[in-house]
């Protein structure tokens, strides 16, 4: 090709208008960025995207939500608040993030009651939760306590042994009680020998007595359950308490002895008085279990047909198992020629109803009558400080408590921890990438620099 003078200027203009489109489709891309935006989370298990449960919870949230961030003008503090809302806003675009320096506005600060640098307060329905601490478990148990429309209000039963909720001890429930509240229940203890059952009570636990109870007290809870209260009992073996016309009226019987399975060695547990559960049926409170929970020395359960109530084994035990009238030593098996049961045993029984005072209405409406639930465990140990970390039990008990005070939709909200980011390598690894670094790589880059030289000199 002849290089003319015409041609020249054919080549540069070919280049400037090269130059000016490239220019302007950057700047339409730019532009379109800050009008779409696209992101990917790329690591392992999605540990910078928020849990599945929790874009359920924000899917339940129909109106906006607002936090408030006290933080000072720390670049780094700021911006961990942002990536941490901003992976809510993917999901829920009407939540609104606001900083505040807290050393400009200390009335506000005193009228918050903040007390740490980074605080965020989560606004909804005109309702506010504090959150101290930077993380999606913090923040979504937050957002689902202001999301409550009503308090929920736990009520344990107390003044017969039984467990404690606010408890210290290996027997009490202060591990579980302390759940409750990080998912916005309200926990309290009733002595019915002094009070009534608050009318607010939006489920009674009943948490292993050890003594009985007095016939007034026993009258009163059977008077409870009469008028549609939601109830859970957990129960132990051979420790009615007196309550066996409770357990009459709500059409269950407790066998005698202590569930045992001899093969439990499986499992790695060498008591054998531990019942294992390791199937769930399709039912509201186990529908989502997938862990085996664990439940030392429990009785079981006997239901009863009662036209008032519907009852349904959700916890049951292996085949293996049995109820072990006799003394828990030495070698044991199943005596077939006496009162023992062979398996598979109900050890938890979940108990529904219409409420009484809306049986009627139900007859003249089309409109389902608000259902009564009770559920009757033969074991109380499975929430105790002692065995609440085992496999899935306290799953099972944040799912219990919500499905009886009727919050379906957010038993199966659980935040999941992120996986374990740390790489552990075995020391011959570690060995061969340092000297690939120290030694390999530079002898890589030395040979390429010469095969190039070489190459160079032979043109």
């Amino acid at each position: 090709m002849q290089i003319t003078p015409r041609s020249r200027f054919l080549l540069r203009l070919q280049s400037w208008v090269f130059a000016v489109l490239f220019i302007g489709i950057i700047g339409l891309l730019a532009w379109l960025s800050t009008l779409y935006v696209y992101q990917a989370d790329w690591t392992a298990g999605g540990r910078n995207t928020i849990s599945e449960d929790t874009r359920k919870l924000l899917a339940e949230m129909t109106e906006p939500v607002a936090i408030t961030a006290y933080a000072r003008e720390d670049e780094l503090l700021r911006k961990q608040i942002k990536i941490l809302v901003g992976s809510y806003q993917r999901f829920k675009p009407d939540i609104t993030l606001e900083f505040v320096n807290p050393d400009t506005a200390p009335e506000r600060v005193r009228t918050e009651g903040i007390t740490i640098d980074g605080e965020l307060i989560v606004g909804y329905r005109g309702r506010g939760e504090h959150v101290q601490a930077l993380s999606e478990q913090k923040l979504t148990n937050a957002l689902l306590r202001v999301s409550r429309q009503n308090e929920r209000w736990i009520v344990f039963l107390t003044g017969h042994g039984e467990r404690d909720p606010h408890g210290e001890a290996n027997a009490d429930l202060g591990a579980f009680g302390k759940e409750l509240e990080r998912n916005g229940l309200k926990v309290e203890s009733v002595n019915l020998a002094e009070n009534p059952i608050p009318s607010n009570t939006s489920l009674l636990v009943i948490a292993s007595p050890r003594v009985n109870l007095l016939p007034g007290e026993v009258t009163l809870l059977r008077d409870y359950v009469t008028q549609g209260g939601n109830l859970l009992w957990l129960a132990e073996p051979g420790k009615s308490a007196g309550l066996e016309t409770l357990a009459e009226q709500l059409g269950i019987g407790f066998l005698p002895g202590v569930v045992v399975d001899a093969t439990t060695q499986l499992f790695g547990i060498d008591n054998p008085s531990f019942a294992i559960v390791t199937a769930y049926p399709n039912q509201d409170v186990t529908r989502a279990l997938n862990a085996v929970t664990v439940f030392p020395e429990a009785a079981a359960l006997e239901i009863r047909e009662d036209k008032h109530w519907q009852a349904t084994p959700i916890l049951s035990t292996l085949d293996r198992a049995w109820t072990e009238i006799g003394a828990l030593k030495g070698e044991i098996q199943f005596d077939a020629n006496t009162d023992e049961r062979a398996g598979p045993l109900d050890i938890g029984v979940a108990i529904t109803a219409a409420t009484p005072s809306e049986e009627a209405a139900a007859d003249a409406s089309d409109t389902p009558p608000h259902e009564q639930r009770i559920i009757v465990t033969g074991d109380g140990d499975f929430l105790s400080n002692t065995y609440l970390g085992n496999a899935g039990n306290l799953d099972l008990g944040l799912n219990m408590v919500h499905w009886l005070s009727h919050d379906d939709a957010f038993i199966d909200i659980r935040v999941k921890p992120a996986p374990d980011t740390t790489l552990e390598l075995e020391p011959i690894t570690q060995g061969v990438i340092g000297l690939g670094a120290l030694i390999g790589l530079p002898l890589l880059l030395m040979t390429s620099g010469l095969v190039i030289w070489l190459r160079r000199r032979r043109r």
